[in-house]
């Protein structure tokens, strides 16, 4: 049963992420908390080391969230299951669809879905820091290295942005650790 329910989970997270892994994670999110699989906190865990290790961010997910519940077999079922429509769908662009992506429609819709996508990451980012900054929810208080770590890394993140460069997301995982370590401590 847990197998059936990893797979028709992480399908319909596979179906409905357009725009990519980031997009994907508000899914993961209401999927992993509907199910009781993981906390709060320890997707945000999950989302820091699925962005620190090789691969995509979306199959990383899945591939734990499944391993956690139903060892190989529940990453195996989870993993197929998030990369089986994107499979689909790109068999199907590929054989099908191509001669109408330039058709007028087409585009408008896929003109509309980029700040769709966008708005889905940025209130998804905001609220994965919100809850970095106010782990135990307003009334608790705000960690001021957590607020540190997060201004220096958005200002290591605005710099290479302003000269048309892409920030490197090793880099930033690198200082941010180091900040955490040296803000912190051992």
């Amino acid at each position: 049963m847990i197998l059936l329910e990893l797979f028709l989970a992480f399908l319909q997270v596979g179906l409905f992420s357009f725009g990519g892994a980031y997009s994907a994670i508000p899914l993961i999110r209401e999927v992993v908390l509907s199910h009781g699989w993981l906390t709060d906190q320890a997707l945000v865990d999950m989302i820091a080391v699925s962005e620190s290790t090789p691969g995509p961010i979306m199959v990383n997910m899945a591939t734990f969230v499944g391993a956690t519940q139903a060892g190989l077999p529940g990453a195996i079922a989870a993993t197929i299951a998030v990369v089986l429509p994107s499979f689909v769908v790109m068999l199907l662009v590929v054989r099908l669809l191509h001669p109408y992506l330039e058709h007028p429609g087409v585009r408008a819709a896929m003109h509309g879905l980029l700040p769709t996508v966008v708005a889905i990451i940025l209130a998804t980012g905001l609220v994965l820091l919100l809850r970095a900054l106010f782990p135990n929810g307003f009334s608790g208080g705000v960690s001021w290295q957590d607020c540190v770590i997060a201004l220096i890394l958005g200002l290591s993140m605005l710099l290479p942005a302003r000269r048309g460069k892409k920030p490197s997301s090793v880099r930033l995982i690198l200082l941010g650790a180091g900040l955490g370590v040296l803000l912190y401590g051992i």
